[in-house]
């Protein structure tokens, strides 16, 4: 199989899919999970296709259950892979995924499951792309804290309401917050803060009522507030950051972008962000549209991903 990994999303694709890096500790680093597939005759990474109106993350998670018996929490997005099945062109979104509770049954997919260091998973594993992907998951140090920052959704316009702090989600703003429940909940989100407006309250609803988590109103990450003190916003959210747990943040659009600008600066330098952040978009300029989140994953207080999610849908 001829592949290729790519972070570039504009080649137009007829078949997607989503898979991961399962993970969990073991001896003195983590241990990845390999799976056999009778079918193809290979030994691969969890993974399969998106069902029509899945998003790629809930796919992964899904597919993890399916492969692997084990339940999963996912963390940074590695990379995109992309190659030709038959007439089709293919596109496999692979993230690292925290194994939690479950057991391996063999099953018509994967009849065989082995749980490896990445050292000794890379030879086993079939296709070259798997190994590249691999590759990704072994890049960045060990272990990493996520935090999702979400943009509120869309709102009624400026004006339609005479108190702009409680202008409320417009249905397609609804809609939004739903699928960015569906996120929250793919990538464990165990607390959840919102600025004290209306609309990034009720953006977190959804997610609230999935997860059985209550909403804390915080406007230490209001626009204004991060704008007054943005050191202080910064160490709050590098606070939420180290609890245990994963937080989800409902703020504005001012504050996230410049939270992610300050978070991902290089301090040694004015010429912008660290090299070595990963992340899908231009950390110099970071994008915020309304209802779209932003996926950060640390190591201590340093920023070592960010993985931006236009639309949660997707």
């Amino acid at each position: 199989m001829t592949s290729s990994v790519t972070d570039d999303e504009a080649v137009p694709v007829s078949v997607h899919a989503a898979g991961a890096v399962l993970w969990r500790p073991g001896g003195r680093s983590v241990e990845v999970a390999v799976v056999h597939r009778p079918h193809h005759g290979d030994w691969s990474l969890p993974k399969g296709k998106v069902d029509d109106g899945e998003s790629r993350a809930r796919t992964a998670v899904r597919e993890i259950a399916e492969e692997t018996g084990f339940a999963a929490v996912l963390g940074r997005h590695l990379t995109t892979v992309r190659y030709p099945v038959g007439a089709d062109r293919k596109v496999v979104d692979y993230w690292e995924a925290r194994a939690g509770s479950g057991s391996f049954t063999p099953n018509g997919e994967t009849d065989e499951l082995r749980w490896l260091a990445p050292d000794a998973a890379a030879p086993l594993l079939t296709y070259d792309s798997d190994r590249e992907v691999l590759g990704r998951f072994t890049e960045a140090p060990f272990p990493l804290t996520t935090l999702l920052l979400v943009r509120h959704a869309k709102a009624g316009s400026r004006g339609s309401h005479a108190d702009d702090d409680q202008r409320p989600l417009v249905d397609e703003g609804r809609e939004q917050a739903r699928r960015v429940g569906d996120l929250l909940a793919a990538h464990g989100v165990t607390r959840l803060h919102a600025v004290g407006r209306t609309r990034c309250v009720q953006t977190l609803e959804p997610a609230s009522h999935r997860l059985g988590v209550g909403i804390v109103t915080d406007d230490a990450f209001a626009d204004e507030a991060v704008a007054a003190d943005p050191h202080r916003a910064r160490e709050h959210l590098l606070d939420l950051a180290d609890r245990e747990g994963v937080t989800a943040v409902c703020a504005q659009g001012y504050g996230i972008p410049a939270l992610v600008r300050d978070l991902a600066a290089d301090p040694d330098s004015d010429a912008g962000p660290r090299p070595d952040v990963r992340s899908n978009r231009r950390l110099a300029d970071p994008p915020s549209r309304k209802g779209s989140v932003w996926v950060l994953s640390f190591h201590g207080e340093r920023l070592v991903a960010a993985d931006y999610v236009r639309d949660a849908s997707v």
